[in-house]
């Protein structure tokens, strides 16, 4: 939820997995805590010894079901080109399974120079140190303890299940609404940084 609404497609995919199993899903609960590896959202549903199982069939039903709903947010593209403006490259690092956030960004057409998959929190600091990364955009409070754990400023956006305040005390450096502010917040980043 900070590049792309994955909502409808992930919920999608969920009914298709309710179907699939016999197990219920409630698809609506599911997309509103978005963040965590899928693991542990099949876990509030599925016992134990059949979770593996759930995450091996969801991944197998998501690129038929997940891929077309989803559409970017605001200033996705634009937040994009603005990296590549001011000479970075741009770095996805996501919980999603690496082939599976790579279908969402070709269907859309965003271009990403990199990208790490299936991290959560700590562990995407290690992708972010890996790539030199010098900022990183999240909605979620674990994007925040990533940004952290790498020594980066956390830029977050309010788009995903997080608030603005919860963001604040994960350590964000700056909270936006949306994409659409974060040229100008890179900017500002940038002028303090050269300043010190």
């Amino acid at each position: 939820m900070t590049l792309v609404d994955s909502r409808p497609g992930i919920a999608a995919a969920f009914h298709a997995l309710t179907e699939r199993t016999g197990v219920p899903v409630d698809a609506e609960a599911a997309v509103s805590r978005l963040g965590p590896p899928l693991r542990t959202e099949i876990a509030h549903w599925f016992p134990p010894e059949q979770v593996e199982e759930a995450v091996r069939v969801y991944r197998e039903l998501y690129p038929a079901y997940a891929i077309t709903p989803t559409v970017p947010l605001p200033g996705a593209r634009e937040a994009l080109e603005a990296v590549r403006e001011r000479g970075g490259r741009v770095l996805v690092v996501t919980s999603k399974l690496g082939r599976l956030a790579r279908l969402h960004l070709d269907h859309l057409g965003l271009v990403v120079d990199e990208l790490a998959g299936d991290l959560f929190a700590e562990e995407k600091a290690t992708a972010l140190r890996e790539h030199g990364a010098t900022h990183y955009v999240g909605d979620h409070v674990a994007d925040m303890v990533a940004a952290q754990a790498a020594q980066v400023p956390g830029i977050a956006v309010t788009t995903g299940p997080c608030s603005a305040d919860d963001l604040r005390a994960a350590g964000a450096a700056t909270v936006l609404a949306d994409l659409t502010g974060f040229p100008a917040a890179l900017d500002g980043m940038i002028r303090l940084a050269l300043k010190q």
